[in-house]
């Protein structure tokens, strides 16, 4: 007598699901990639921006440097002046603004950077001050912008580094205001490092048009 056999019904009782692929289930939820730092990200923004403007304005003080090579080994007009004494004093003014950034720089998430950073934007104003002091006792000797070519460089070179340092110490300011009225602020160390970075440079780039001058007579 023939049978007819049945094909064997797969157990489901107790089995899991299928195998997955490699390194996962089918099911697995897929891990989000790790978040940058917030702070981390600002910080190097900043200083991109920053090392940005600082090649721009390098770039200008490269051209006057040129123009001033240039026009003093033109002509016998060239008559060099006698610098103000003034100008050593505001150049250690500069230097010690430095001092007191860096101190804001070390203790940027303290309360005691605010502080240091209007002492350091004060410092800078008081710079300022002693430069327009020093265009005064110039032009008490009779020596203009038009003078010569010598006093129309020195005009434009001081006067051009003051601009801009004047940029400095407005960010300055604004950065001690908002770190005083601010206790949380995330970007508070990204502007203070990139703030530090502006002023620093700015006060190399004294140096180096102080020497310029210095040298040209």
């Amino acid at each position: 007598m023939a049978s007819t056999l049945a094909p064997p019904k797969p157990q489901t009782a107790g089995a899991g699901p299928p195998p997955g692929p490699p390194g996962g289930g089918f099911g697995d939820d897929p891990q989000p990639p790790p978040q940058p730092d917030e702070a981390a990200v600002a910080l190097r923004r900043y200083r991109t921006g920053m090392w940005l403007a600082i090649g721009g304005i390098t770039m200008v003080f490269a051209g006057f440097t040129s123009a001033y090579v240039v026009r003093k080994g033109l002509g016998a007009d060239w008559r060099s002046i006698s610098l103000p004494p003034l100008l050593g004093f505001n150049t250690a003014v500069l230097l010690a603004s430095s001092v007191t950034l860096e101190a804001a720089r070390r203790r940027s998430l303290e309360p005691a950077a605010g502080a240091w950073l209007a002492a350091t934007a004060a410092l800078g104003a008081l710079f300022l001050g002693g430069q327009y002091l020093a265009w005064r006792e110039l032009a008490a000797r009779g020596v203009y912008l038009a003078t010569n070519p010598s006093s129309s460089f020195f005009y434009l070179l001081t006067g051009a580094h003051a601009l801009h340092l004047l940029g400095g110490v407005a960010a300055l300011f604004t950065v001690a205001l908002r770190v005083r009225l601010q206790r949380v602020w995330r970007r508070r160390r990204a502007a203070i490092e990139a703030t530090a970075l502006y002023w620093h440079s700015m006060d190399a780039l004294w140096i180096y048009v102080l020497l310029l001058l210095l040298v040209g007579r």
